[in-house]
Parts: C-alpha cells; structure tokens; sequence
C-alpha cells in the first residue's frame, strides 16, 4: 500500500514521526514571528492538527503489510503501529487539555506545543525501531524533550527541582541502558533485536547476554518508574506541570514497554527463564511499593505518583505470563491505562490551574458542589484506576490477572489482587474529599476558571475512550492481537496446565 501511496518504504515507515517533526520545527519558526502579548493558543492548533494527521498515518501503517527500512533498523507494522495511535491519542488529549494552560502565565507557550510534538517523536521511534542504537537515539529525544517540560513552570521552585532530578536520575539511568547494549554487542557481535536472539544461540559467553538484559532492564525500568528506579517519580510528578505529569506518566511508559516486549520476545527469548524471575520480583516490588507509599500522601500529584508505580507493577506482572494471552493483555492494559490517567490529570489541569491551587486531598472538598461535572469525571478515571466494572480499569486488570492465573503464577496473582484491594483506600479517600462539604476554616479553593472548548473535548476524548474500553474492548482487543502476531515471537513451554505456542505467525 505504501507504494500505491507513492511513499518509499523509508518515508512511510517513519510517517508519522515525519509529520510530527515537521509539526514541531513549524511550531518553532513561527513562535518568534507572533508579537509577544499575542496569544499562542494558534500554534497549540497547529500541533493539534499534525498530531491527527500522524495518528492518521499511524491507522495506514497499521492496515498495511510490514514495511523494514533504513538497512533493517526501523520496521512500521501493526506492533509499531498500536503504540503510535496510542501515544498520538495521548499527545492529542494533552494539547487539547493544556491549550489555556499557559494562558497569561508563560512567555514561550509555543515552545512547550513544540516539545511536545518532538517528544512523541522520540517515543514513536523507540516503538518501531528494531535496533538498540536506534531505540536508544529514540529515548534520548523523548527524554530531553521531557527534561524540559518538567521545569516548564519557570520560577517555581518544585518545578526547578523536577527538571533537574529527573535530568541527573534520568541520565544515569540511561548509562545503565547505553552500557546493557554495549554487553549485547559484546556477548552476540550485533546490536539488531532479531540478531541478538540468534548471536544468543551460539554464544560462548551467556552470562555476558544475562547481564546485557539486566542492565537494559535497569534503564527501561526507571523510564516506566518501576521499583526500585521509582525515587525519581514522587518529586518529579509532584513540581512538574500537571498537563505535562498526564502527558509522561503514559506516553513515555508505553513506548518503553514496547521496547520491552520487543527485547524480552524476540532478543532475548532464550532467557525467559532467567528474566522471568526478575520481572516476577519488579512487579511484586513496583505494586506494594506503590501501593502502600500512596497510602501515605496527602498531596494529590504524589499519591497519583505512587499509582503510576503501582500500574506499573501490573503491566510487568503480564509479562511474567508466557503465551499470547499475556501479551495482548499488556497491550491492551497499556491503552486503558493510558487513557485513563490522561484523563484524571486533565481533570486535575482544570481544577489546580497553573499555580496549583489544589494541591492536597483536603483541597479536593466541595468540588462536586463548585464544579459538579469535573467531579463527576474525577470519580469515574478514579475508579476506572481501581478497576471497577464498565470502565477500561476493570477489563485491564482482568485480562492481566488471567494471564497470570494461566500461567501458573498464582501467587502473583493473589498479591496483586491484594494490592488493587489497597488501592481502593486511596483513590476512594479523594473521592469522598470532592464529594464532602468543605470545613469553615479551610481556605476557599476556586477550583479554576469555566472549562473551555478545547479542554472539554479532551476530557470527553478521555472519558469516552475510558468508557468504551469498559463496555466495547472488543475493537483494541482485536488491534492489540495483531499487533502481538505481527512481532512478537512466542517460545515453546513445557509446564503442565499452561497453553504455550510455538509458531510465529503474522495475521494479514
């Protein structure tokens, strides 16, 4: 198809970042042109507009035969394409949700749609590339972009902090990822996904492989906050701008999990044994760590810090979980996930504003009665966190805790019911706060100003794809199974009870 189109199989493998980066560069020249007291609510327009068109591509690039480009290091199929739509929707509610954000406030708002932009871009092309040199240049982009908009709310001190915390926690982390790549190339002779899967096989040194995905899994961990690489998080969630904690508490995850389902599968297949184990100890440690540290916030974006955590535990519990159940599982939770914590900090965004008027739980009291529809959507992301029925929380949760109990791991499955147990305490403790009558000595909470256009149609966005992957999952079920056939490489079991696959197909 690409060729009908006209395309040469490197444009329109990296089409939509294309389109994102001319997006952002177009951003760029036209900031200095608009006098200064000009508002640049136009230019959050024109970032809104690539961003549809590139979750357009993305839609092409998913019905479409797979394309490998630039000497086999970049390949657009259904697997690249699932996350592509999914950062793309998340960069589109976020732009949406923070276009008044800046408002009077910020000087250089149009740089912030255009880091945005370039952001996405690096998380894109982590998804799509099959070369480790290649997802690292990948991160790097979306990392720098990120360290950015942390600190975005320029003279707030918490701000300052969390820009720079995750900058220095944020690169060392990623030596830890830059040197497991340097042990692959020196344990398989290649740095190619696939050909580090077969170096694998005929290697004289596997333990040099073993540490390899250690070290890589130390890197993605810190990018998807899993414990023990969470410290960053708390501080981080807590100075950065709300719009900005919505945007990097989903997009950047999801494009990490990609790349650790493409390096789990299919580079080091023949270790699952040996990784298995360790994501099995990173998802008990990520869901009580996260759990039990929110349990004792009072602030709003720290306690939503430690859930991310916590959520993070749960997605790598499917990994532990070896058969295509489990995958598409991971997909599919990665996308209700990310929909859903979007849209709790989207309502946050309108009610905190920039200065962060509402910061803690007690701050959260008679919101129902002030603003009574962003209440009503605070409750249901919040118990769509929970994962409560009709909301894409539950079926996520569901589909995660099946894989398991398939598996064999039971007691994973038993501690990570426990835990989303523990989680309804916290998430329910906010709730009851915006649906109670604030105390007389509590200082007056304006909760915002009238949501805008812009803002409502972010948060229906992310109210309704919450709702509908709660009723209808059918539809990113049936996406997120072509998406695991397209790449994803199944191995051979032998344990009793479990379903194991040992073809690799791809649906057409």
């Amino acid at each position: 198809m690409s060729y009908l189109l006209g395309l040469s199989a490197n444009v329109f493998a990296l089409l939509p970042e294309i389109l994102l980066t001319l997006t952002g560069v177009l951003v760029m020249m036209l900031e200095p042109v608009l006098a200064p007291a000009k508002s640049r609510k136009p230019l959050g327009w024109l970032a809104i507009a690539g961003t549809l068109v590139s979750i357009a591509a993305s839609g092409l690039q998913m019905h479409s035969s797979a394309v490998t480009a630039f000497y086999g290091t970049v390949r657009a199929d259904a697997f690249s394409a699932f996350f592509h739509m999914l950062i793309g929707a998340v960069v589109l509610v976020t732009l949406l949700t923070s276009l008044d954000y800046f408002e009077g406030h910020a000087t250089h708002a149009g740089e912030y749609f255009a880091l945005v932009c370039f952001g996405a871009v690096g998380m894109m092309f982590m998804t799509c590339s099959v070369e480790l040199l290649m997802v690292f240049i990948g991160l790097e982009i979306s990392s720098i972009s990120t360290y950015i908009l942390a600190g975005f709310r320029k003279g707030r001190a918490t701000s300052s902090e969390a820009a720079l915390k995750y900058f220095l926690l944020g690169s060392f982390a990623t030596a830890f990822l830059l040197y497991g790549i340097a042990l692959a190339y020196g344990a398989t002779g290649t740095t190619s996904i696939s050909g580090i899967a077969a170096g694998l096989a005929t290697t004289q040194m596997p333990l040099l492989g073993f540490a390899a995905l250690a070290m890589i899994l130390v890197g993605i961990g810190f990018k998807v906050s899993s414990a023990p690489f969470h410290v960053w998080t708390p501080d981080v969630y807590q100075g950065a701008p709300s719009p900005v904690v919505g945007l990097m508490s989903t997009a950047p995850k999801a494009a990490a999990f990609a790349v650790l389902l493409r390096i789990i599968y299919t580079a080091f297949p023949a270790m699952l044994g040996r990784s298995q184990a360790l994501l099995w100890a990173l998802a008990v440690l990520s869901m009580c760590i996260g759990n039990l540290g929110a349990l004792k916030q009072r602030d709003v974006k720290r306690m939503l810090a430690y859930s991310s955590i916590a959520h993070a535990g749960y997605l790598l519990a499917a990994f532990t979980a070896w058969q295509p159940l489990g995958i598409k599982a991971a997909l599919f939770y990665a996308a209700a996930y990310s929909a859903m914590n979007v849209g709790a900090f989207a309502v946050i965004t309108q009610v905190s504003g920039f200065d962060e008027r509402a910061k803690t739980i007690d701050d959260y009291a008679g919101l129902s009665q002030k603003r009574p529809l962003l209440a009503a959507l605070l409750g249901f992301f919040l118990l769509s966190l929970i994962g409560i029925p009709f909301t894409g929380g539950f079926f996520g949760k569901f589909y995660i805790f099946t894989a398991v109990v398939n598996s064999g791991h039971i007691w994973l499955a038993v501690i990570a019911l426990l835990n989303s147990g523990v989680g309804c305490y916290y998430y329910l403790r906010l709730l009851v706060s915006a649906y109670s009558t604030p105390s007389e000595e509590a200082p007056v909470i304006g909760f915002g100003s009238k949501v805008s256009l812009c803002a409502g149609i972010g948060l229906a966005l992310a109210f309704a794809a919450t709702l509908l992957l709660g009723i209808l999952p059918g539809h990113v079920l049936k996406l997120a199974d072509r998406a695991m056939w397209s790449q994803i490489k199944i191995p051979a079991c032998n344990q009793p009870g479990v379903q194991c696959y040992t073809a690799f197909r791809v649906i057409k």
